[in-house]
């Protein structure tokens, strides 16, 4: 499902969608001391078992993908054609009904319980990329700016609202829009903060009842999201847990629930979206990697695969007629990579958010178990899933093979231009951090692997390679 696309387009509130990406709950009792609480929310390294998922309607999930408000609160209509007047063609889906129909891709329409015709984003704001002029749906889209206030952009459509329903409307919105803004701004553009927006949403909401409180029930998140790259949907057909610390195990399709969290407010709204769950996960695990568009030397790919098998493989798996994959969750201590992330997910810091999911009404099915340490991914279409490592840091694969080649500091270049011999978005190397950048909007272009959660080291695996073996290998990743 693709259409044209120009490159460098920013969709219209991103913020807003940010819960149909964070999809977090847990499994453990009400009871037990402290200690046995914290042991089931955690899991070991190493090999993750796979649990049985709900069977779905693949084709019934697409279509609940792209028309069901599974986000039941947004701007309204009328506000948003008044800021927004005309759709571009090139973000036009195939399969829409109605008035999503002349949408873009990323906003799905409905009327409420007020009879006010609403927009909101969906799934495909994060879930869908532009890549060699197609649409891509289940790539994740890695130049979404999050450095922004969000509430600024409410205000802005707050101007074009007119009458007593849109406005009641509108203000729903923006009260939950309030709720989690602090918690979700990013340092750099591509940066996602999937994750604390997650913790943002159970602090203000009651976990039996659903029902939003305006001040926090519990303690919120850090402010400071620590970054997360937008993994493609097609690995779950692979993948036994979900998210790179595999703390999603259980009902994939219970977790996908918490896509409605922003605005359902009733158990019965959270059931409702139940309905269709199984289906968008059957859809979600359909996905087959886009085919790779430019030229391969198959001699060279054919040398790649025997160095891959040989040095990748019993991480990342084995491709071809007879496919394998571990689903090996590699502990931090031997991947080397930034361990912020994986860290804040184990330390105890966010028990009191797994607390909550346990007495949740998704605590039962799912069962909320990180490890300390992060899943080797399948590799099923990685060259077109720049930049690399769980948060983005490493902009290309020639520079994750060989860790000489890491930028300290850099930023994408502007327009949008892939490089097929490093398999990467073509960007500059800088020479200082955001610390000496000129303004904000500079600021937040720049990758710098000296904050906090953005680190580039670890994954030394391909240093040892010679330069002829890493070219080969990545001809071999172009087959994928």
């Amino acid at each position: 499902m693709t259409s044209s696309s120009k490159p460098g387009r920013r969709p219209l509130v991103p913020v807003v969608s940010m819960a149909l990406i964070a999809l977090v709950v847990a499994a453990c009792d009400e009871e037990g001391d402290a200690d046995g609480a914290q042991d089931r929310f955690r899991s070991e390294v190493g090999p993750v078992p796979e649990t049985p998922q709900r069977p779905g309607d693949a084709q019934a999930g697409y279509r609940a993908l792209v028309n069901e408000p599974y986000v039941s609160c947004g701007m309204p209509y009328s506000a948003y054609r008044r800021l927004t007047p005309e759709t571009d063609p090139a973000d036009l889906l195939p399969g829409r009904e109605g008035r999503n129909a002349e949408l873009p891709y990323h906003l799905t329409a409905h009327t409420n319980a007020d009879g006010v015709e609403v927009v909101s984003s969906n799934c495909l704001l994060c879930h869908a990329a532009h890549f060699d002029g197609e649409l891509v749906v289940g790539l994740g889209n890695e130049f979404l700016d999050f450095t922004t206030d969000p509430r600024a952009l409410v205000n802005q459509l707050g101007a074009y609202v007119r009458g007593e329903g849109d406005t009641a409307a509108w203000q729903h919105w923006a009260d939950r829009v309030e709720g989690i803004a602090p918690y979700v701004q990013t340092s750099t553009v591509g940066a996602n903060p999937a994750t604390n927006l997650t913790w943002a949403l159970m602090a203000h909401r009651d976990p039996a009842t659903l029902a939003w409180s305006s001040e926090p029930l519990l303690e919120p998140p850090p402010r400071e999201p620590l970054p997360v790259s937008v993994p493609p949907w097609w690995r779950m057909q692979k993948k036994h847990a979900m998210f790179y610390t595999t703390i999603g195990r259980g009902d994939h399709g219970r977790f996908m629930l918490l896509a409605a969290m922003l605005c359902a407010d009733t158990v019965e709204e959270a059931e409702a979206a139940d309905s269709y769950a199984a289906d968008i996960r059957a859809f979600i695990a359909s996905l087959e990697p886009p085919e790779y568009p430019f030229p391969i030397d198959a001699a060279l790919a054919e040398e790649g695969r025997q160095v891959f098998e040989a040095t990748c493989s019993s991480c990342h798996g084995t491709y071809g007629e007879a496919p394998s994959y571990p689903n090996l969750v590699v502990a931090l201590d031997v991947v080397g990579t930034d361990p912020a992330y994986a860290t804040a997910a184990t330390d105890g810091s966010r028990d009191r958010f797994y607390e909550w999911a346990a007495r949740s009404p998704y605590g039962d099915d799912v069962r909320l178990a990180p490890a300390e340490g992060y899943i080797a991914p399948p590799l099923d279409g990685v060259w077109a899933t720049a930049p690399y490592l769980h948060n983005g840091s490493v902009p290309d694969i020639r520079s994750l093979l060989d860790s000489r080649l890491r930028p300290t500091f850099w930023r994408h270049e502007q327009p949008r231009d892939y490089d097929a011999t490093i398999l990467g978005w073509r960007y500059e190397r800088l020479e200082h951090g955001k610390d000496q950048a000129a303004d904000r909007e500079e600021r937040a272009r720049i990758y710098d692997t000296t904050r906090p959660g953005y680190g580039n080291g670890g994954h030394l695996f391909g240093d040892g390679l010679t330069d002829a073996e890493r070219d080969a290998v990545i001809e071999y990743l172009k087959t994928l």
